[in-house]
C-alpha cells in the first residue's frame, strides 16, 4: 500500500539523510562497531547537515520544525541502513523535548546551540542496577545544600554514556517514596565526582556506547534543575509517548527492510534444484510477514500523523511500541531461519539485525510494561 503521510519536502529530507549516511556513517560503521563507540566528528557532521535539533526553535540553532514526520524519516533511514549506533534519535526525539519544553530561557541558551551543532552530545540517566522500568524504585539522591544539590548514586545501561557532555539524571530530591520526590538534574561533563564506568559489552548495537555512570558527592548547581522540583515523574510520563513512538517507527522499518532483504534472498537461493521461493512453506512465511508488516505499518503511520497533530496519547503509543517491536523480533527470527546457515554469519544484514533489534522490546519500557499501561487504561 502506498503511504500517504509524507509529502515532497519529507522525501527531499529522506534523500538528505541517505546522502549523509552514505558519506558520514556507513564508510566508518564497521570500525565504530569494533571500537564500541561512534566518532564525535560524525555528530558534528550531523549538526552541519541540519539533522540535529529538528524541532528546536531556530533562535537556539535548531530547525524549528515540530512535524514529527521528519523525525520518522530519520529513524526509518538509519534503521534501513543498519546503523543504530549513531543515536541521533535518542538525542533529538527523547532528550531534545526535555530541554525545549522544560528548560528555562537561560538553560536553553546555554545548552541548545551545542545540542544542535553536535558539539554537545546528550544522554538521559534513568535506569539503575535495581530500578529499570519501575522508576519509583530509583535510589539516586540529590540533597539540597543551599546553592547546589549534592548528587549521589549510580546508573546503568545509559546510551551515549561515554560520549555524553550533558546528562539528564533522574534523582530523588526528597525522602518521599514512590513516584513523589523525583526531579531531573542536568550534570555536565567535567563535574567533580561524576565518573563513567565500563562501556558495556552488548550483544548488538555495538557501535552505540552504553555505560555505567557514578555520582559521588557531585555538586549540581541549583540552576541545573530541569523542570519543576519534585515533578520528575510527571515530566517523564509526559515525554514517554514520543520516545515509544520513535521506537515503534524503528521497529516497523526494521521488519519491512528484513522482509525485503529476505524476499530477494529466497528468490536467488536454490535448494533441491529450484529457488527457495518456489517452496510453499517459504511462500507462506513471506506472505504472513508481509501481511503483518502491512497492518502494523498502517497503525504506526496513523500514530505518526496523530503525534504530528498533537493528538497521540500514551496508551496508543504503548500499543505501537509493543506491537511493532515484537513484530520486529518475530520477523528477524523468521528471516534468519530462511537464510539458513548464512543467516548466522555477521556479514549478512539479517544476523546483525537479529542482535541489534533484540533490545527494542526492552528499552523505552518493556513489552510487559506497555501491556500493563494499556490494561490499566481499559480496566482501571
Amino acid at each position: 500500500m502506498q503511504r500517504r503521510i509524507f509529502d515532497a519536502d519529507h522525501e527531499a529530507f529522506r534523500d538528505t539523510v541517505r546522502t549523509f549516511l552514505a558519506k558520514e556513517v556507513l564508510p566508518h560503521y564497521e570500525q565504530w562497531e569494533k571500537d564500541g563507540i561512534t566518532s564525535r566528528d560524525a555528530w558534528r557532521a550531523a549538526g552541519r547537515q541540519g539533522l540535529l535539533g529538528l524541532a528546536v526553535p531556530e533562535e537556539y540553532g535548531g530547525g524549528g520544525n515540530t512535524d514529527f514526520r521528519y523525525a520518522a524519516v530519520l529513524a526509518e533511514e538509519f534503521t534501513r541502513a543498519g546503523a543504530p549506533g549513531l543515536a541521533l534519535g535518542l538525542h533529538n526525539d527523547i532528550i531534545g523535548p526535555y530541554l525545549v519544553n522544560l528548560g528555562t530561557e537561560e538553560q536553553k541558551r546555554r545548552w541548545l546551540p551545542g545540542f544542535c551543532s553536535g558539539e554537545t552530545i546528550t544522554a538521559i540517566a534513568m535506569t539503575e542496577p535495581g530500578a529499570g522500568s519501575d522508576l519509583q524504585g530509583i535510589r539516586t539522591t540529590a540533597d539540597d545544600r543551599g546553592d547546589h544539590w549534592l548528587l549521589n548514586g549510580s546508573k546503568t545501561f545509559i546510551s551515549n554514556g561515554i560520549l555524553a557532555d550533558l546528562v539528564i539524571v533522574v534523582a530523588r530530591t526528597s525522602p518521599e517514596g514512590g513516584a513523589h520526590g523525583l526531579s531531573l538534574l542536568v550534570v555536565e561533563r567535567g563535574a567533580e565526582g561524576f565518573e563513567r564506568g565500563r562501556n558495556l559489552d552488548k550483544i548488538g548495537q555495538k557501535a552505540q556506547d552504553t555505560a555505567e555512570l557514578f555520582f559521588h558527592d557531585v555538586r549540581v548547581p541549583k540552576e541545573n534543575l530541569l523542570g519543576e522540583l519534585g515533578g520528575g515523574f510527571v515530566h517523564l510520563m509526559n515525554h514517554l509517548a514520543q520516545e515509544r513512538l520513535a521506537i515503534a517507527v524503528a521497529g516497523i522499518a526494521a521488519a519491512e527492510h528484513l522482509l525485503e532483504t529476505t524476499t530477494a534472498y529466497v528468490k536467488e537461493r536454490e535448494a533441491f534444484g529450484r529457488p527457495l521461493s518456489k517452496l510453499q512453506h517459504v511462500r507462506f512465511e513471506i506472505a504472513e510477514m508481509a501481511t503483518e508488516c502491512a497492518v502494523t505499518r498502517t497503525f504506526v503511520d496513523r500514530c505518526i500523523t496523530d503525534h504530528s497533530d498533537g493528538q497521540l496519547d500514551h496508551v496508543h503509543a504503548s500499543m505501537a511500541k509493543w506491537w511493532a517491536t515484537e513484530l520486529q523480533k518475530r520477523v528477524a527470527d523468521r528471516c534468519l531461519q530462511l537464510h539458513g546457515g548464512y543467516g548466522y554469519m555477521t556479514e549478512y544484514r539479517v544476523a546483525r539485525a537479529f542482535t541489534d533489534g533484540r533490545i527494542q522490546t526492552i528499552y523505552g519500557g518493556t513489552t510487559e510494561i506497555m501491556k500493563e499501561i494499556i490494561g490499566r487504561s481499559l480496566l482501571g
